[in-house]
């Protein structure tokens, strides 16, 4: 009968935003707090920022709003 063997390496990893070449972009949205509804992601904030000043124009009881930012990540382990 042969013995079980177990090999445990400790190892440190690294996690960091990914700014590769070909990272995904990162993006941002603004969603209401009120009514859920959302702007769609894009790359430029200023996009997601003016759909909240029209969704207040359209809503005038819809003053809460959440910043939703998809940032890429990336993950390394030190050699």
């Amino acid at each position: 009968m042969s013995g079980v063997r177990s090999v445990i390496r400790h190892e440190t990893w690294t996690l960091t935003p990914d700014r590769e070449p070909d990272a995904e972009p990162t993006t941002y949205a603004m969603a209401c707090a009120v009514c859920g509804e959302s702007s769609d992601a894009c790359e430029d904030f200023a996009d997601p920022q003016n759909w909240v000043l029209e969704h207040c124009g359209r809503n005038p009881s819809h003053h809460t709003f959440r910043e939703i930012i998809t940032r890429p990540w990336r993950t390394w382990r030190h050699a």
